[in-house]
């Protein structure tokens, strides 16, 4: 049996009619760049999030960079954000000139340790920047407390839980204006690269869309500095036609999980997902933790299932962070977590079958 780490097959087989005729449809309609297809998915997409206001751009780091401009971060602010997180979280960061203040995670949801974020913060802080990583909601109550004591601002950085809920809200509408990736393999993905902002304030959702288009609202008249990063029409297309099954895709998602949960519980040196009170997961990783990371993954890579690792090199000890000053040591919780993490396969479409056979190869492995 192959059971490769990521299939988008049972997904596209499933969609592929309506994405041809919506193909078509903009192959008709001779408009390319913010149209109406973009139109509609904001307006889809900021309903499905219960947000007021959605904003498309061309990728989740323009997303989070854009959502930083468009509260005015610069040099001299300080933005807190995960010691443990894909590098998009932090190059955003530098983009503005601010500096990037890493807080460790929670060693058992991986998310920011919110016990932490106090003693982060100074009169520099402008802004508190959450993950909800591998798909977990993180303590969105008592981060927005911590930041409305602080007056500080909140970007939630939605891009792998979309769908996602705390407390029955939806990560993604908490924050004063939020960030979400719709690339290929996150639960709600393009056919290529896409992104968006999710807001309640309709005023910066306003200068949102300026600073998307050039800074410009009319053409040729440029408000502020603007950059050139719209969701185009064909994405969009595509993402309204997806959003339509995300829930139940979601919901499989946790099935899966599930199923893993189940069947590798007990085992000796496997730290399996655990989700904290009050807080959703939707799986867009299920990711264990094993001492002997290295040699599970070749044992099933041997054994023809594909794995992942997210991520193997913490942002502190990368080489683009050099200039920084971190060294090893300095966030270990953020460094343990990449040398012990590996990310098993998790596809809507998964039979039983090929469940239990990724079960019994790691129960075989401890064996």
């Amino acid at each position: 049996m192959n059971i490769p780490f990521l299939s988008f097959t049972a997904q596209n087989d499933l969609i592929e009619d309506e994405i041809r005729a919506a193909f078509e449809r903009v192959f008709q309609n001779k408009w390319y760049i913010l149209g109406k297809e973009v139109t509609s998915f904001e307006q889809a997409y900021a309903q499905y999030n219960q947000v007021q206001h959605c904003i498309g751009v061309a990728n989740g780091l323009d997303a989070l960079h854009i959502a930083l401009k468009t509260l005015e971060v610069g040099e001299g602010d300080e933005v807190i954000t995960p010691s443990n997180t894909f590098i998009a979280t932090w190059l955003a960061i530098s983009q503005t000139g601010a500096t990037i203040v890493p807080v460790e995670p929670d060693p058992q949801t991986y998310n920011i340790d919110v016990t932490r974020l106090e003693a982060a913060i100074t009169p520099k802080t402008k802004v508190i920047m959450p993950v909800h990583l591998y798909g977990q909601a993180c303590q969105m109550d008592t981060i927005i407390q911590i930041a409305n004591k602080y007056n500080l601002f909140v970007i939630e950085d939605n891009a792998q839980a979309q769908g996602c809920t705390y407390n029955g809200k939806l990560t993604g509408s908490f924050g004063n204006i939020n960030a979400t990736s719709f690339y290929p393999t996150k639960n709600l993905g393009a056919y290529g690269d896409a992104g968006a902002l999710t807001t309640n304030d309709a005023a910066l959702a306003q200068k949102t869309n300026l600073i998307r288009n050039y800074g410009s609202e009319k053409k040729y008249y440029n408000e502020v500095i603007g950059v050139n990063s719209r969701l185009d029409e064909l994405q969009a297309a595509f993402l309204s036609v997806k959003l339509k099954y995300l829930n139940s895709w979601l919901d499989e998602r946790k099935q899966i999980a599930d199923a893993y949960t189940k069947a590798l519980a007990g085992i000796p040196d496997l730290i399996l997902p655990v989700t904290a009170p009050r807080a959703d997961h939707v799986y867009h990783l299920y990711v264990v933790r094993t001492t002997k990371r290295d040699e599970l993954e070749k044992y099933l890579n041997d054994n023809s299932i594909g794995t992942g690792i997210h991520y193997p090199v913490a942002p502190h000890l990368q080489k683009a962070y050099e200039h920084l000053g971190y060294k090893k040591g300095d966030f270990p919780i953020a460094e343990e977590m990449a040398e012990t993490c590996l990310s098993l396969p998790l596809n809507p479409g998964m039979t039983d079958e090929e469940i239990a056979y990724v079960c019994k190869a790691i129960q075989q492995f401890y064996e």
